[in-house]
């Protein structure tokens, strides 16, 4: 691989309830992206990485799921199976710990996000050593006032920044990403996010309307196959 690669470290496959981006699709628009490396991050799974990883794309994949806890999302890095959603922010992060992962604060000063991590559990997590790096540059963001917060407080507390496109469709794969240096380890990906690049522009708001639309479509899908069949359909993808 070349001395330095583009890494996306926070986006979505159709194993995420707001995603309808099959493992297929995603392969290739990363791959015409040029990205060396991606963390798929769907939420409170970790399917949607490693069914990825086990295809074999030409970039390296990093299995990772966005959990939702009792204090807001937390994403968990380098994981070998799902962390359980809805527990406190603590127990979540000393789980992703327990597999060898990295604990990773996906736009902690959202603006419009209603889970984002609570400042609170964000504060205390920090205290006790449990944050590895903190997002500074999330593509699906508002406004560049909620990630230059979120550089900031990483500074004031010496935490790498990592930077995702936070990609829901196809298109949005590769829109933000930090060039970085190669790195095979999660030690070595934390040394090299200190000196990364961010790459990237924020989405707009048209991308919201379209995740929301796609949660419709997923939910119109589900009630259907429950009135036709009686039974529950499978929840992923």
């Amino acid at each position: 691989m070349p001395d330095r690669i583009k890494l996306d470290m926070h986006t979505h496959t159709q194993f995420s309830r707001d995603s309808r981006t099959s493992l297929e699709a995603f392969a290739r628009r990363a791959a015409e992206a040029g990205l060396g490396a991606v963390c798929v991050t769907d939420h409170d799974t970790a399917a949607g990485g490693l069914r990825l990883a086990a295809l074999n794309p030409p970039f390296r994949v990093i299995p990772g799921e966005e959990v939702t806890t009792r204090d807001g999302e937390l994403i968990g890095l380098y994981l070998r199976r799902d962390v359980p959603p809805r527990l406190p922010a603590e127990e979540t992060a000393e789980r992703i710990r327990d597999q060898g992962g990295l604990v990773y604060v996906p736009h902690p000063f959202s603006r419009n996000r209603l889970r984002h991590l609570h400042r609170r559990a964000l504060d205390r997590l920090v205290e006790q050593k449990l944050v590895d790096a903190v997002e500074v540059f999330n593509a699906r963001e508002i406004s560049g006032t909620s990630n230059a917060r979120a550089v900031a407080f990483a500074v004031q507390h010496g935490l790498p920044g990592g930077v995702g496109s936070d990609a829901h469709r196809v298109p949005e794969v590769g829109r933000a990403y930090i060039e970085v240096a190669d790195f095979a380890t999660p030690a070595e990906l934390l040394t090299v996010l200190g000196e990364g690049t961010i790459v990237g522009k924020l989405s707009g708001a048209v991308v919201h309307l379209r995740t929301w639309a796609d949660v419709a479509r997923k939910l119109a899908r589900r009630t259907v196959w429950t009135l036709t069949s009686g039974t529950t359909p499978p929840r992923r993808p």
